[in-house]
């Protein structure tokens, strides 16, 4: 009797045993897919980067800190009018510039008199931005292959983009992906434009 009685308690140990590890294996592999899918929002929506110059003044300002959505491009094309991060000609030594995207693939792009066209047509912008002085190489038409976009600063008196030969056309490739957020400084925070 004895013996049935300690085989018995032995017998609801090791079941008690086997079902806290279960219990402790589910909790784990739960954490460790949170982490896995944590890491993944942060990579993909939540990188930061640093605005450099006033190019984009006034929707972004020297210093300010924003998020950029990585994934975006993936599952759709740049739009007009997207705030882009991307190093020219994907070079990795240069800083990342933030661009917005005036002209798509296929478009042909001209600066005459200070306006901007696309197609023949005056581009109306619903964004605030400055005069252009200076229309660089975009002074002649100018037409986008089937992965490019061309990109000007909203401060378009203090950018270099396309309109320049060292940062031109911009490659699908080349967009490391779309500004979205600034998070610093406080007095800057929010959506952007």
């Amino acid at each position: 009797m004895k013996m049935e009685l300690r085989f018995r308690k032995d017998r609801d140990r090791s079941r008690k045993y086997e079902a806290a590890m279960k219990a402790i294996g589910g909790w784990v592999l739960r954490i460790a897919v949170v982490c896995v899918l944590a890491f993944g929002v942060v990579w993909y929506l939540g990188q930061w980067r640093s605005v450099v110059g006033d190019s984009m003044n006034p929707v972004l300002h020297n210093g300010d800190i924003v998020l950029v959505n990585q994934i975006v491009y993936d599952a759709s094309n740049p739009k007009r009018g997207d705030v882009i991060v991307f190093r020219p000609d994907g070079n990795e030594d240069l800083h990342v510039y933030m661009k917005r995207i005036v002209g798509l693939p296929g478009e042909t792009i001209q600066i005459k008199d200070g306006k901007l066209y696309i197609d023949g047509k005056e581009l109306e912008e619903e964004y605030k931005t400055t005069a252009i002085e200076d229309a660089g190489v975009a002074a002649e038409e100018i037409k986008l292959k089937k992965d490019e976009y061309f990109v000007l600063g909203d401060n378009r008196m203090a950018s270099e983009d396309s309109r320049s030969q060292e940062v031109g056309n911009v490659k699908k490739t080349d967009i490391e992906g779309k500004a979205w957020f600034v998070i610093s400084p406080k007095e800057h925070v929010g959506f952007l434009k």
